[in-house]
């Protein structure tokens, strides 16, 4: 009963918090409390005072008070290092589900050099304890990596973030809570291993297509650059002579043209159906086919190369 009015207020407070990539700390949104350490300090602090006031001791009271003085400049050491730093989360590569999606957080900061920044997830149980530890230069930005596994396709969101700090003495702990704004694309998971690709349909007008030959084959000459042309097919000596963009034209007819259709990956259920077409998408791209893609209410047009496959295993994701 307790955790669970413990999660519903964490939920209510959190909601609060607005969501925005680039998170300035001021006053209003940095928390400082004790430390153990720094509650054991102020108990030791309370006795010296109590014995130099039962003995009469003026080197006690120089002690203690020189003591309090120094844990005083620690909570506003502890508090500065926060303030005024900006915290700015880059966009987020998408991955497939259940790989790890990395999140670059640039620390920016004006002023004087900052120490001891720790960042880490809000929700420990969820996304683990592990803290990224930096030092920001005066006038100038850090990055800080971390990682999140999103557990299904589709935009999964950034989990709130925890900024925190113990420098320097350790005595107090100053932090705030930050609710990053951005998404993380996840692509379904292809199937492993990855089923044959369905059968090849000639393009119109080529009823008697073959299939490709290879990188090293034959040339019939130069032609313009076209998307989805691979690397390997430009000619980077003319590019580097003119300027222009121009590949490779090998001999022999293009290849087939592949349909990954919806009906074609049968599956127990949908999900298990777009791991298949996600599997094909890869397989399609790496032996170099153009393929179009359809699903029930949407598709994509034929193609081939780096973009198109990402076009494709987006189209997966967000279906």
């Amino acid at each position: 009963m307790i955790q669970h009015w413990r999660r519903r207020v964490r939920g209510w407070w959190l909601a609060r918090l607005p969501l925005t990539d680039n998170w300035t700390l001021t006053q209003g949104n940095i928390y400082i409390l004790p430390t153990r350490a720094g509650l054991v300090f102020a108990l030791t602090l309370v006795l010296m005072l109590l014995a130099s006031i039962n003995y009469q001791l003026n080197l006690g009271y120089a002690l203690t008070f020189l003591l309090a003085g120094a844990g005083l400049v620690s909570m506003h050491l502890t508090h500065a290092t926060l303030r005024g730093l900006t915290l700015h989360l880059r966009p987020v590569a998408p991955v497939f589900a259940g790989d790890a999606a990395l999140l670059e957080i640039v620390c920016i900061n004006p002023g004087a050099e900052r120490h001891g920044l720790a960042l880490r997830f809000e929700d420990r149980a969820a996304h683990g304890s592990s803290f990224v530890w930096t030092d920001v230069p005066a006038q100038g930005q850090a990055s800080a990596r971390m990682s999140m596994r999103p557990p299904r396709r589709g935009l999964q969101p950034v989990p709130a973030l925890v900024a925190e700090t113990l420098f320097p003495f350790g005595l107090f702990r100053a932090w705030t809570v930050w609710r990053p704004a951005a998404q993380a694309l996840a692509w379904p998971r292809p199937e492993v291993p990855a089923p044959p690709l369905p059968p090849a349909l000639a393009r119109p007008g080529e009823p008697h297509a073959q299939p490709a030959r290879g990188e090293g084959a034959e040339l019939d000459g130069v032609r313009a650059w076209r998307r989805g042309d691979t690397l390997r097919q430009v000619l980077w000596k003319k590019v580097a002579k003119s300027g222009e963009w121009v590949s490779r034209d090998t001999a022999g007819h293009a290849a087939p043209e592949l349909t990954l259709d919806w009906q074609a990956a049968r599956g127990a259920d949908a999900e298990q159906r777009l791991s298949r077409l996600a599997a094909w998408v890869l397989l399609a791209e790496r032996e170099g086919h153009a393929f179009r893609l359809t699903l029930p209410g949407r598709s994509l047009d034929s193609g081939r190369g780096d973009a198109h496959r990402r076009a494709a295993l987006d189209l997966l994701a967000l279906w």
